[in-house]
């Protein structure tokens, strides 16, 4: 049976105040309990640390020896204590963040000189995959996944949502006009996604009987499959043919409000549109306390992203 660092410091305490009855005081035990802590941990030993008198207690040689070595493995418990402290009140080390480049070049990367003023003793690694990674493997701290989570044993915090518009370029539509149907939709240039397929799956309907806002999202509402004229693994990629007037994409909110705000793309089929928003997540892993360059990170974010 292994020695526990409470049966350590009955030991190391019961020798700096001089006598079991002084320790138990200190230690807001009682004296019986302190007593057979001391013993049960000269058995564990199977050696006596500690001589009894009725007037002192002294130290035997095993026991001086094994008082250094407990001394040195409290001071380095309480050292690792305030280290851990120390980086919660001043959090420090490296942070690995994962997100699609687009949320990565539109949502984080214009916060992080802010971040970094805040935390400058934070070591920032940014990476872009437009695919889900591995945590793990890839060695991430948080990853911003954007749409429904599956089944996973990671830690999420919601960050918001965003919602999906279809959108042209002005010049797009004074060259081919503006679609008022699907079916004068599915005659334009498309532009959609390489992988996976359900982002192909416009959030379109007949009838121009929308999903009224904040309405739940419904697997069975509605959605028009595109047939792109031109794919592209990353929505970065598709927001900038969409922007030198390729053709007609449907892009989230995040990453085309500046866009839309100053005419260089237009949301379109309004009255047909489904108000469907993707929920964006942080995703970690967390043991017994979150370490504290990961927790400010998702505080600082949720407090500046907007959707």
């Amino acid at each position: 049976m292994k020695t526990s660092t409470d049966e350590l410091l009955v030991f190391v305490t019961v020798i700096d105040c001089g006598s079991i009855t002084a320790a138990a005081e200190k230690l807001g035990q009682t004296v019986s309990g302190v007593s057979r802590a001391l013993t049960r941990l000269e058995q564990k030993l199977d050696t006596a640390l500690v001589r009894r008198t009725t007037r002192r207690l002294h130290l035997t040689e095993e026991g001086e020896a094994f008082l250094r070595r407990a001394r040195a493995i409290l001071d380095a418990l309480e050292e690792a204590e305030e280290s851990v402290a120390r980086g919660r009140e001043r959090p420090s080390g490296r942070l690995r963040v994962d997100a699609a480049s687009p949320f990565m070049l539109h949502c984080i990367a214009p916060h992080m000189t802010a971040f970094s003023a805040l935390y400058p003793e934070i070591r920032l690694e940014l990476t872009s995959n437009e695919r889900i990674v591995d945590l793990l493997e890839q060695k991430v701290d948080i990853a911003i996944r954007i749409g429904a989570l599956q089944d996973s044993t990671l830690h999420a915090r919601a960050l918001g949502s965003s919602k999906l518009r279809v959108l042209a370029s002005p010049a797009y539509l004074a060259e081919y006009g503006e679609p008022a149907t699907l079916d004068a939709l599915r005659a334009h240039r498309l532009i959609g996604f390489t992988a996976p397929e359900h982002l192909n799956r416009w959030p379109l309907r007949e009838g121009g009987k929308g999903r009224k806002r904040g309405q739940a999202h419904d697997d069975a509402a509605p959605r028009l499959k595109i047939e792109p004229s031109i794919t592209a693994s990353s929505g970065e990629t598709l927001r900038q043919l969409a922007l030198s007037g390729w053709g007609i994409a449907c892009l989230a909110d995040f990453m085309t409000a500046a866009d839309v705000r100053e005419n260089r793309l237009v949301p379109i089929l309004g009255n047909l549109l489904v108000d469907e928003r993707q929920p964006v997540n942080a995703v970690y892993y967390q043991s017994a306390s979150l370490a504290g360059r990961v927790q400010c990170f998702l505080d600082f974010m949720a407090g500046r992203v907007t959707l």
